[in-house]
């Protein structure tokens, strides 16, 4: 079976990957000539564990190529996988002119059957306006007989575990409207189905909204507990005490329920904005998702007003050490994340900012440029010289561990500031560290 794939982001440069591991011939299609001069030279623009190992060897085996030719990768494969970017709108909808724009180039492409899968996380209706594009297409072409069909197959990758994710996967969704792209996507996805029965097979407007479901009730968790956490750090309760308790009951779970300073990368954020969006469009008030949106903006401001609540709103002059720049572990991806937020409030205040992460330092240069209140550090320690205080935004195993007393030492005043409650508030304590931390009755509770 050949496989094309258009787009060579997160999704679809990982499932490129891992389709070729298991034996089928791939070709990668994206508009960007440089990205795949790149990707040829086994050279990954994005960080994902295990993924370059995979494109490198896979590559040299011949069993994945890329193009800029659009043509040719319609040639190519009999299953056609649409999985670019959908960006938000300024309203938050999803921007579907990249998903649109692929169905017209296949269409105007196929000389024969083809499977087309939308692999982009997309509004409920999409694959519809897919089918539309393409038989408009074949209709100017005056090739109406050339048969296709259109699935829905949601990804459910996380990034930071995508590989993993996409190799062993827990469910694999498939929206399908015949039982002919049922079976081609069943075959298809044979290798990764042996374990246990993973495959499960609805209607294709079920499948794009199984995907939105997911990232919002995800999401949903998450708010959910940063909002208890607001509570405790009011009622001079300690959240982690709250989340082992609830999280023992096996209806609700441990999975999501950690209190931060908010989620961020390039799903939760512009998922739950579609799905509101969408709403909106059909008369409906989605209440609840709008609560999770705001609860989460809010959120990232949590450690900004803690470190107000320490030195005053004024801060020219202060220089704070940061550790972690990603929205979470395992990425270099700071898109909505919320070491951001955080920067850019330190900034507006007048501070300077000393940062480190083990992945997003280029990232971090690349969307900020050199500028004299930020310094990228090259180690995590380095930071913390001529700084105030430590604030710590991404729980990198890298700094799950410190010395107390190095880092009192170090600073100018023994304060951190823990914005995923990493450390022990006892042992820091112990050692005369102030410690703040999230819903934990720290002092200077913000809404």
């Amino acid at each position: 079976m050949r496989i094309t794939i258009f787009g060579t982001g997160y999704v679809g440069l990982v499932q490129a990957a891992v389709f070729a591991e298991a034996g089928y011939q791939v070709l990668c299609v994206d508009v960007d000539a440089a990205k795949v001069a790149r990707l040829e030279r086994g050279e990954i623009p994005i960080y994902e564990p295990d993924l370059k190992n995979l494109v490198v060897e896979n590559g040299a085996a011949g069993r994945l190529r890329f193009t800029t030719d659009a043509a040719s990768g319609v040639a190519h494969g009999d299953i056609q996988f649409i999985a670019v970017g959908t960006p938000p709108d300024e309203d938050g909808s999803a921007d579907l002119s990249y998903v649109l724009a692929v169905a017209d180039t296949i269409a105007a492409h196929m000389a024969s059957e083809r499977l087309v899968v939308v692999k982009s996380t997309v509004p409920v209706g999409t694959s519809d306006k897919v089918r539309a594009k393409m038989a408009e297409r074949l209709a100017a072409r005056g090739r109406e007989d050339i048969a296709f069909d259109v699935a829905s197959n949601p990804e459910f990758l996380k990034e930071g575990s995508a590989v993993a994710d996409c190799t062993r996967p827990d469910r694999i969704v498939i929206g399908v409207a015949s039982r002919r792209a049922e079976e081609r996507l069943r075959e298809l996805y044979a290798p990764f189905n042996r374990n246990r029965e993973k495959i499960i097979a609805m209607d294709i407007r079920s499948a794009e909204l199984t995907k939105y479901a997911a990232n919002c009730m995800l999401a949903t968790k998450i708010s959910f507990m940063n909002e208890i956490a607001n509570l405790a750090d009011r009622l001079g309760a300690d959240i982690e005490h709250v989340r082992h308790g609830i999280g023992s009951d096996p209806r609700i779970g441990y999975n999501f329920i950690y209190p931060g300073v908010g989620y961020g990368g390039s799903c939760f954020p512009k998922d739950v904005q579609a799905l509101i969006r969408t709403a909106d469009q059909i008369g409906f008030d989605a209440t609840l998702l709008k609560s999770v949106e705001e609860r989460n903006n809010r959120q990232k401001s949590f450690i900004v007003e803690k470190i107000n609540g320490h030195f005053g709103a004024d801060l020219q002059g202060r220089t704070f050490a940061l550790w972690g720049l990603a929205f979470k572990p395992n990425t270099d991806d700071m898109r909505e994340a919320p070491a951001r937020v955080i920067m850019e409030a330190l900034w507006a205040a007048g501070a300077t900012v000393r940062a480190h992460d083990p992945k997003a330092m280029e990232e971090c240069r690349r969307i900020y440029g050199d500028r004299p209140d930020l310094v990228l550090c090259a180690g995590r320690d380095a930071a913390l010289d001529g700084a105030d205080a430590l604030v710590l935004v991404t729980e990198w195993k890298a700094y799950n561990i410190i010395d107390f007393e190095a880092v009192k030492a170090t600073l100018k005043q023994p304060v951190i500031f823990d914005g995923r409650n990493v450390y022990d508030p006892a042992a820091a304590k112990r050692h005369g560290i102030t410690l703040y931390a999230v819903g934990r009755g720290t002092r200077n509770a913000v809404s």
